[in-house]
């Protein structure tokens, strides 16, 4: 029989461990922490839905329907697919769930998504992020809460320099339909001049144009008219609100009047946090107003907006300061009589809340060592002097941790 050979990853997946995986679980942790204290539900979504939830609420002619999507028929023939983004489910949940009567819903979630696509620095063909949404508010109170909120989540992570907002309007359907048709109109005049990918998107999706990478798109997409011509006074006032809610709260922002959102249900505020650290694929966290989403999947028009963020991305941004010192206690086995002192005092430091390991296993006079070489705050000594158990523990004695551990220790050998 010949040699057996492992499977290997599969392209675009990763294994996340270590390092990876403290700051990844870093992001989660601080995205459910924050997300509390905006009273923001958590919410667990199917990984896939029906094939025509995306493809109805997305646009058949966006580049997720049409290339990026993970889609196949189950053994019913029913075709499904996993999903490449979460707002879509939601809106689904939302509808065949009977939620409307939560309305107006704050609804957070994290977890993987899955795209077909070519896998690059931060971004994977099973990747995961953390979303937040509000659906069934139509006032810009809401885009401004979920700004802000998103604001704090990079500042307590520690992402903050060269990160900037950048805040456009896509105006009411009105506002946008006018402004599509005078897009397709300028880039007609100049279709020859354009790159293979913006000649497809001529009429299929012109707003994605505005922000073509391709050098040779670059001074068609600047000489394109702006939005700002064909909103309606609604509209106008609807972003000039959210502006004025940004300021209040203190959060900086910037406007540029080339962002667009991708999908086809984007609707008034669209919204990038960008950074230069990532290179060329500098969005760290992006979302808008969808009103329009909800009446694709048959339901009554009910407005929304929402944001979602990569936690890849948001993991390497990661500041080192910002992720913790490992474990409060390590714990050195060295001698084996002990060892039913040492369990005992580690489960009553665990049962009040100090997090803690042992090193019990190897050589006992090279367990010390391999103890001090782990991250913790405090080293215990566990030894035996023929008649009992000693514990010493190694820090400065003066530290609120020591002071807690030294009364628990005492605690449990008096038990």
């Amino acid at each position: 029989m010949g040699k057996i050979t492992t499977p290997g990853a599969i392209r675009g997946t990763q294994d996340i461990f270590g390092q990876d995986q403290e700051r990844f679980g870093h992001v989660v942790d601080t995205f459910d922490r924050v997300r509390r204290l905006y009273n923001f539900r958590r919410v667990e979504m199917p990984v896939f839905e029906a094939t025509a939830v995306f493809a109805r609420s997305l646009g058949e002619t966006t580049d997720v329907v049409s290339k990026e999507m993970y889609s196949f028929d189950d053994k019913g023939g029913d075709s499904l697919t996993l999903r490449p983004e979460f707002t879509a489910g939601l809106a689904r949940a939302y509808l065949t769930n009977g939620w409307q009567q939560y309305a107006p819903l704050k609804l957070a979630t994290h977890g993987p998504l899955f795209r077909y696509e070519r896998p690059q620095k931060g971004r994977y063909r099973q990747f995961h992020q953390i979303d937040a949404e509000i659906i069934g508010a139509a006032e810009p109170q809401a885009d401004v809460e979920l700004l802000v909120m998103a604001d704090q989540i990079l500042r307590e992570l520690g992402i903050t320099e060269g990160v900037t907002l950048q805040l456009n309007t896509l105006g009411d359907a009105a506002s946008r339909d006018a402004w599509r048709a005078a897009l397709i109109e300028h880039f007609r005049a100049h279709s020859g001049d354009l790159s293979k990918d913006s000649q497809d998107r001529l009429e299929r999706n012109p707003l994605r144009i505005l922000d073509s990478k391709e050098a040779q798109d670059r001074p068609i997409a600047d000489s394109a008219p702006d939005i700002d011509a064909y909103l309606t006074d609604e509209a106008g006032a609807f972003f000039e609100s959210v502006t004025n809610g940004l300021d209040a709260a203190g959060v900086a922002w910037t406007r540029n009047a080339r962002l667009v959102r991708g999908l086809d249900y984007y609707r008034h505020t669209a919204f990038e946090f960008v950074t230069d650290r990532l290179g060329a694929q500098g969005t760290v966290l992006g979302g808008g107003r969808y009103d329009g989403l909800i009446e694709n999947l048959g339901g009554p028009h009910t407005p929304a907006v929402g944001w979602a963020a990569g936690i890849e991305r948001l993991a390497m941004l990661c500041d080192d300061a910002v992720l913790g010192g490992g474990l409060d206690v390590i714990i050195a086995l060295e001698d084996d009589r002990a060892l039913a002192d040492a369990t005992s005092a580690q489960a009553t430091l665990r049962n009040h809340g100090i997090s803690s390991d042992m090193i019990a296993t190897g050589s006992p006079r090279k367990r010390y060592d391999k103890a001090a070489k782990i991250n913790a705050s405090l080293l215990i000594s566990f030894q035996h002097d023929g008649a009992a158990a000693k514990a010493n523990i190694k820090a400065a004695p003066d530290s609120e941790l020591h002071a807690r551990v030294a009364a628990l220790l005492q605690s449990s050998a008096s038990n």
